[in-house]
């Protein structure tokens, strides 16, 4: 589909961040894609515009019944100069499926990759070009009939911001400490846990909160019933090396379903490694931990890529992955991964695709 939008560019562009000031998510482009939707019209009104605030009635529904959800991929600029986004139309299908279960309309997967493409050409200034740094992208749809009946909105917004990132390992890949956490949860099944809910991502910080305050960096999530099943590391789906298998929570209603989950699923299947989507119990993995058999561990999502862990505590029981160092698959995965994003190893699977102008 031939991508019919609007351009309106700014006449004040924004001075750029310098690289070392970058952080994740805190400078924002000169433009940005928004498009309405009003039901019985459909979407319409695609435009890219000058980045700006918006203004919504108090009365949206987005602030009182919570529907709102979003995605989050990266654009990569490589040494050649080349701009690549990986997987785009990944994220537009769980896109849909989020807006399926939020009761929200559902979008144009080919036409939202087209737009996003000519955006991310028009911001490709803003993409740094030094190794590990990118251009994180965020499309949201939110809720905006000015209405307090429970009940789905007649009207919704539909915006791709754009924001430059510093290089998430900018001293190195080191393993992070997780406290299992045994208190809350992150979700149910036929709750909205496998869509990118933005209600999820908040009921979600109390718990990271208070492991901090534990001294460790994130939580492993149980699951919500029997508290005994791992689900998700932080926002990020979770692998564990056992013997000379992986294995990872299989899908179950109550877990995101990550497009970098599925690539690494992907790629160990293509190098002969075994993966095991299973239910697995906490003790299983102590069990693992404890006969030696649990050599690695890690996490999956768009903005770490890979997160090894290298301390998991459960109930007291401290278990100590490869000495608290990254292992050797664990560092096979993100090298692969980050040098199929930037356009520097052999995509055979055909994930990047080019964004020219």
């Amino acid at each position: 589909m031939e991508c019919q939008l609007t351009i309106t560019r700014t006449t004040h562009q924004k001075e750029k961040p310098a690289l070392d000031k970058l952080g994740f998510g805190v400078h924002f482009t000169d433009h940005m894609f928004i498009m309405d939707y009003t039901e019985g019209k459909g979407w319409h009104d695609p435009q890219i515009v000058p980045y700006a605030p918006l203004s919504l009635d108090p009365a949206a529904m987005v602030f009182h019944y919570g529907q709102a959800i979003f995605e989050g991929l990266k654009a990569y600029r490589n040494k050649q100069g080349k701009v690549l986004l990986f997987r785009p139309d990944q994220n537009f299908k769980r896109m849909n499926r989020s807006l399926e279960r939020m009761s929200m309309p559902q979008v144009d997967e080919e036409f939202m990759v087209a737009a996003l493409k000519q955006l991310v050409a028009l911001e490709k200034e803003w993409i740094p070009a030094e190794n590990g740094m990118s251009l994180y992208i965020r499309p949201f749809v939110i809720a905006t009939e000015p209405c307090f009946g429970v009940r789905p909105s007649k009207t919704y917004k539909l915006i791709i911001a754009l924001s430059p990132v510093g290089a998430y390992y900018a001293n190195g890949m080191e393993p992070v400490k997780i406290y299992v956490e045994n208190k809350y949860v992150r979700a149910v099944r036929g709750g909205t846990g496998n869509a990118k809910v933005a209600g999820n991502y908040a009921g979600a910080l109390k718990a990271q909160e208070e492991a901090k305050e534990k001294g460790y960096e994130q939580v492993l999530w149980l699951d919500g019933v029997e508290n005994k099943y791992i689900e998700e590391v932080g926002s990020m789906n979770v692998f564990f090396k056992v013997g000379e298998e992986v294995w990872t929570p299989a899908l179950n209603g109550s877990i995101l379903e990550g497009i970098t989950r599925a690539s690494t699923i992907q790629l160990l299947q293509d190098w002969g490694i075994p993966v095991v989507e299973k239910r697995i119990s906490v003790e299983d993995l102590y069990e693992a931990h404890k006969n030696g058999q649990l050599e690695e561990a890690f996490g999956t999502g768009t903005a770490a890529v890979i997160s090894p862990i290298g301390d998991l505590n459960w109930n007291g029981h401290q278990m100590i992955i490869n000495g608290g160092k990254t292992g050797p698959l664990t560092s096979r995965v993100y090298d692969t991964m980050t040098g199929i994003q930037y356009g520097e190893r052999e995509d055979k699977f055909g994930w990047s695709v080019e964004v020219t102008e």
